[in-house]
């Protein structure tokens, strides 16, 4: 790779990691194509000679934000016990890092009143949770998609509600509800 196609990848990464960070603090809608570029110190013609449109970068910063979503689960080594993946998701740690936490739960609603490709993406990786999950409960859809459903939810409204013990009430309580669930699925497992 020449010198100039390294700096352009390297300017990409830039735009993408800029734009994946964005999306999951502020929204879908709130990329600028300008203002993005000026924050990667890129000029605003610049821009076409990375992506095609704004629906194409849109696209990849949400793959790539779902990506790191499910990377920075995996390094925390909440990826392989249900009770662990719950710990972490359900926690003031994950609640408050709005742009580099779940982009599931930062974006589902973006993505389902987006165009197809974005609700495509995130419905791909909704998909892939709940089969994560459901691997977790002995293979159990039902309750994974119960508890995929519970601990996005849970992750969001904690985010919406201002009052800190009421939000982190949110999360306790689904927590608590999420291991009985696994209780549950673990008494069902064994041999009469």
């Amino acid at each position: 790779m020449g010198h100039s196609q390294v700096e352009k990848a390297q300017s990409r990464e830039r735009i993408l990691a800029a734009a994946s960070q964005q999306i999951r603090r502020d929204g879908l809608e709130s990329v600028s194509v300008g203002a993005l570029m000026k924050s990667v110190g890129l000029t605003h013609g610049g821009f076409y000679g990375h992506f095609e449109s704004r629906s194409a970068l849109l696209e990849e910063a949400l793959q790539r934000a779902l990506l790191e979503g499910e990377a920075n689960a995996q390094a925390s080594g909440t990826s392989e016990r249900f009770a662990s993946v719950v710990r972490g998701y359900l926690s003031r740690a994950h609640r408050d890092a709005r742009d580099s936490g779940c982009a599931v739960a930062a974006l589902v609603s973006d993505a389902a009143r987006a165009e197809d490709g974005p609700r495509s993406i995130m419905a791909r990786h909704v998909e892939s949770f709940i089969a994560s999950v459901s691997h977790m409960l002995d293979g159990d859809e039902e309750r994974a998609i119960v508890a995929v459903s519970a601990m996005v939810g849970a992750l969001a409204l904690s985010r919406v509600v201002a009052d800190p013990a009421r939000s982190n009430a949110i999360l306790k309580v689904v927590r608590d509800h999420l291991d009985a669930l696994e209780s549950a699925v673990v008494a069902n497992s064994r041999p009469s």
